[in-house]
């Protein structure tokens, strides 16, 4: 039993093979810069505690034509995970935007893709190509079945006090407009994991989940469900992020359009993928601004205090909204690489209980550990995130659903 897990992001598709029911790892990959020169199909093939790497260089026209240089590669004699497509029995999809529709994975039916093209606009970045991956998939392996996994499920048990927004009621109730949150499959992931190394069950544990990537966003969970998240009715607001300018004052947009002569569709782009760290610094690659910032670079150093202010703002008012938090776990490839970010994100925070462990912030220990000082109140915890493994768990759980 082989199972696909498939991210299709705007310019990447990154996949995974599992198998067995134990689900063990035996290759992913990522083909990168779909549609630009100079692309690259790196694939890993697990045999026991080794792996091997194999990367082809070459342009790739289009997320379909990405998808025929993947299962070529998995065919490779060389490479073998697959001799026909039919081996794979299932195909997990990840899926930004579920809307109010979906609080738990699903079988992708016609009806689920209709609802899916509606909310389109709520994911500009990803749900368009997520579609585009569900139907190429349903076509080179017409005998999978197709599960569709939201990163808004997890936010779904957000009550309405924190999902709502102060405008007339006529909006949410015709046209959906709320918070719904992002990376759900992320913190889900790390909340459960984080329960299990805490030694609690999840639902008596309270945490605060701090997910830094490209994009970034924090959830506040109580007894181990989401009760708030940074991110709103799109992946834009919250915190600053790579190419996202996170929380904005709304009349901007509208001197931008005024005063500066912008058109909405400028105006939109922009704040997705020219700011944040972006729009500071002119890039959104971390190392490349912390280099900077030793270097004396003054936005660099502007760039990497608000990043970071913004997170302990976040901080801040979820402790005030949760009450008793047994840790901060910071997750993701900032939150579990960067010692610096995690430092900046929780300095000064002593007086709320919160005391980071310099030495033990800095090790490259891999896996669960925990940074916190023993003086501290509340964990500190860095929790490699598996967003590809939770969706093959969501996907045996939908072949279950099933039998």
């Amino acid at each position: 039993m082989k199972i696909l897990v498939v991210n299709a992001g705007s310019s990447s598709l990154k996949f995974s093979v599992f198998e067995g029911l134990d689900l063990t790892l035996i290759s992913n990959g990522v083909v990168d810069d779909i549609g630009i020169p100079g692309g690259r199909i790196t694939v890993k093939v697990y045999r026991g505690t080794k792996f091997e790497k194999h990367v082809e260089i070459g342009n790739t026209v289009d997320h379909h034509h990405a998808f025929i240089k993947i299962v070529k590669q998995l065919k490779d004699q060389y490479i073998r995970v697959i001799q026909d497509v039919s081996e794979i029995i299932a195909v997990g999809h990840r899926v930004v935007h579920g809307g109010e529709y979906y609080s738990d994975p699903q079988r992708i039916t016609i009806e689920l893709i209709k609802r899916v093209k509606k909310m389109k606009t709520s994911g500009p970045l990803h749900n368009q190509k997520n579609l585009t991956g569900i139907e190429i998939c349903k076509r080179m392996f017409p005998k999978a079945l197709q599960v569709a996994v939201f990163d808004t499920s997890f936010h779904q048990t957000m009550p309405p006090r924190a999902f709502r927004y102060a405008i007339p009621n006529r909006f949410y109730e015709k046209e959906g407009i709320r918070v719904y949150g992002i990376h759900g499959t992320s913190h889900k992931y790390v909340a459960e994991a984080a329960a299990a190394y805490l030694e609690k069950p999840l639902t008596e544990t309270n945490l605060i989940t701090v997910h830094l990537g490209n994009g970034c966003s924090m959830a506040a969970i109580q007894n181990g469900i989401c009760i708030d998240t940074s991110v709103g009715m799109s992946p834009m607001p919250g915190l600053m992020m790579g190419t996202r300018s996170g929380d904005i004052d709304p009349s901007i947009i509208f001197y931008l359009y005024r005063n500066c002569r912008l058109k909405i569709e400028e105006i939109e782009y922009m704040l997705n993928n020219e700011s944040g760290l972006q729009g500071l610094t002119g890039m959104n690659d971390l190392k490349d601004i912390l280099n900077l910032m030793e270097k004396g670079n003054e936005n660099a150093t502007l760039a990497m205090e608000m990043y970071t202010y913004r997170i302990k703002k976040y901080i801040g008012a979820y402790l005030a909204v949760i009450g008793r938090t047994d840790a901060i776990v910071f997750t993701a490839g900032v939150g579990e690489n960067s010692w610096f970010v995690r430092s900046r994100a929780v300095e000064g925070l002593e007086h709320l209980g919160i005391i980071l462990d310099d030495d033990k912030n800095k090790s490259h220990e891999k896996g669960i550990c925990m940074l916190q000082s023993d003086a501290s109140k509340v964990k500190i915890l860095r929790v490699p995130t598996n967003e590809e493994l939770e969706i093959a768990r969501s996907t045996i759980e939908v072949m279950n659903r099933m039998q």
